[in-house]
C-alpha cells in the first residue's frame, strides 16, 4: 500500500521526465514569429536585428479619409500595415516602422477633394515631407541601409517619389544608405488588380477609382470589420456626392484576396531587384498607358 501511494505521488515527475522533451518542443512549435513591427520590439531588440542583418525599413504610408458610408476613415492605415508586414515576413530582412495616418488629402478651408467630407485630415504637404525626412534619418542613423516608402493612397506618390530623390541626392556621397519609394506597390494594387478583376466580367465603372469594388474588395480582404456590408446591399449604387467613385456592391473578401497577392508579390519581387547603390529610387507609375488615379 505504501509502495503504491509512493508511486502515484512520483507519478507526475516521471511523465515530466518521460514526456518533457516532446511538451518543449510542442510548446516552441506554437509560439508565434519573431514581430516585424518596430512599435513590437524594445530599443535593444531592434538592435539586435540590425546587427543580424535586419536592415531594410518599410514605412507604411496611409491616410484618413472618408471612403462613402460603407468603409471606415481608416482603410489606408490598417490596409498598408497589414501588406508592409506581409512584404517584411516575406523579404525576411525588414521592418515595419510606425504607420503614417496624416498626410496631404486636400485643402482645408475652402474644404477641397476628401476634405469635404467629416472625418478626413489634411497636412500641408510640406509638413508631410519634413516627417518622411525626419523618419528616413532617424532609420539612416540607427544602421538602416534601405528605406523603403510603401504608399497605399494615390494622391501623395509624386511627394513620396521627390522626398526620395532629395535624400539620395544628398546622400549621394554615403553609399550606406538609399531610399526607395516603391510604386510597384501601389501599381499592383490598382492597375494590375483593375485587370485581374476585368477578366473576371467587372467593367471599369464597377471596379471604380475610390471605394468602389476594387478598394472595397482589399479591404475586406484585409480586415472585413473596415466594411460596413449592411450598407453595401440595395439597388442603389453610392454615388460620388456620397463620396464613392465606383460600384462596391459586387465587392468580397475573395476578389481582395488577389489583390492582395498581387500587392506583396509585386512589392517583394521588387526590393529583392533593390540595390543600396540605386541612384534612381522612384519608379515612376506614368510608364503604364493607363493613369493612376490619384483619389483612392
Amino acid at each position: 500500500m505504501m509502495y503504491s501511494k509512493a508511486l502515484q505521488a512520483i507519478a507526475p515527475f516521471i511523465l515530466l521526465t518521460m514526456f518533457g522533451g516532446v511538451s518543449a518542443r510542442v510548446v516552441a512549435a506554437k509560439e508565434p514569429l519573431p514581430t516585424v513591427y518596430l512599435e513590437e520590439m524594445t530599443s535593444p531588440e531592434l538592435h539586435e536585428r540590425v546587427l543580424a542583418g535586419v536592415t531594410t525599413v518599410l514605412i507604411p504610408i496611409g491616410g484618413t479619409e472618408q471612403s462613402g458610408a460603407h468603409m471606415v476613415l481608416g482603410k489606408h492605415n490598417v490596409r498598408v500595415k497589414a501588406l508592409a508586414g506581409m512584404i517584411a515576413r516575406e523579404l525576411g530582412n525588414a521592418i515595419v516602422a510606425p504607420v503614417v495616418a496624416y498626410v496631404p488629402e486636400g485643402d482645408i478651408h475652402p474644404p477641397t477633394s476628401h476634405m469635404r467630407f467629416p472625418g478626413t485630415i489634411s497636412i500641408p504637404v510640406s509638413a508631410f515631407e519634413s516627417l518622411l525626412e525626419g523618419a528616413a534619418r532617424s532609420f539612416k542613423q540607427h544602421g538602416f541601409h534601405r528605406i523603403i516608402f510603401l504608399g497605399d493612397h494615390g494622391g501623395y506618390q509624386k511627394i513620396i517619389g521627390k522626398t526620395a530623390r532629395q535624400l539620395n541626392q544628398e546622400w549621394a556621397s554615403d553609399p550606406s544608405c538609399r531610399v526607395y519609394a516603391l510604386s510597384e506597390y501601389y501599381q499592383a494594387g490598382q492597375t494590375t488588380f483593375a485587370e485581374d478583376l476585368k477578366a473576371r466580367g467587372f467593367n471599369e465603372a464597377q471596379i471604380g477609382v475610390h471605394a468602389g469594388l476594387l478598394d472595397t474588395s482589399l479591404a475586406l480582404a484585409i480586415d472585413p470589420k473596415l466594411v460596413r456590408v449592411d450598407q453595401l446591399g440595395g439597388n442603389k449604387k453610392p454615388s460620388e456626392q456620397e463620396g464613392v467613385r465606383g460600384d462596391p456592391r459586387a465587392a468580397t473578401e475573395e476578389l481582395g484576396e488577389i489583390g492582395v497577392k498581387r500587392i506583396v508579390e509585386a512589392s517583394v519581387q521588387a526590393i529583392r531587384k533593390l540595390s543600396p547603390l540605386d541612384s534612381a529610387p522612384f519608379r515612376n507609375p506614368g510608364s503604364s498607358k493607363k493613369n493612376l488615379d490619384p483619389s483612392r
